[in-house]
């Protein structure tokens, strides 16, 4: 007998956490957690070690993609399923970045929500159709630099305000490799300032 799929659910509107929690346990999915703000989901998915995490990417005290990062440290055998409003370029870049697995739409139909359950419970990952098509209208529109994760992740601490310095304790690099990396992002950027590099990321949605 094969054993049901583990899911804990998380989104801070109680109507839509019980309106999916109920779906995916009709759908044979086993929810084992249920949370309406982040730091809540973090403790059920270190608890319970669910085969799945459903987040909401915008929620109290923990966002989605912070969580996502966290858990990958605590509880690496939970893959964790975006369930999502917003769809833009950065924000995929960034979860991908965290380890996110999937990544499903909030008007999506409640049957791709069960399809994504089960296949990033089986190992593969989910892109909802609609943000597929989207990531390449974007891809096709503009040649927009491609910055290497590292790159990203240093542009984005840059843009919370920390030196070089602070950068390389939080990501365990040396600040001469911080340097490194900003001045090859400023070069891909055709930035003359940090300031710049920053701003044109986030402009172009490289980084959110």
């Amino acid at each position: 007998m094969t054993l049901p799929v583990t899911c804990v659910v998380a989104d801070d509107h109680p109507a839509v956490l019980e309106a999916v929690s109920e779906f995916l346990t009709q759908g044979g999915v086993e929810v084992v957690g249920r949370a309406l703000e982040g730091e809540e989901a973090l403790e059920q998915i270190e608890a319970r070690h669910p085969d799945v995490a459903l987040i909401d990417v915008r929620m109290p005290r923990l966002g989605g993609i912070e969580l996502a990062r966290r858990a990958q440290r605590s509880a690496t055998g939970t893959a964790i399923l975006l369930y999502t409003g917003y769809g833009d370029r950065a924000l995929l870049t960034e979860a991908l970045d965290a380890g996110v697995r999937g990544f499903v739409l909030k008007e999506a139909p409640m049957d791709d929500l069960l399809r994504a359950v089960r296949a990033v419970s089986a190992g593969g990952t989910y892109l909802d159709p609609v943000l597929a098509g989207a990531i390449a209208m974007s891809s096709t529109e503009s040649a927009l630099p491609e910055l290497t994760r590292r790159e990203r992740e240093v542009l984005r601490l840059l843009a919370d305000g920390l030196s070089n310095e602070e950068i390389g304790k939080q990501l365990y690099i040396s600040h001469e490799t911080v340097r490194t990396h900003v001045r090859k992002a400023m070069a891909k950027l055709d930035a003359d300032t940090r300031t710049q590099a920053v701003a044109r990321a986030l402009r172009d949605r490289l980084i959110a």
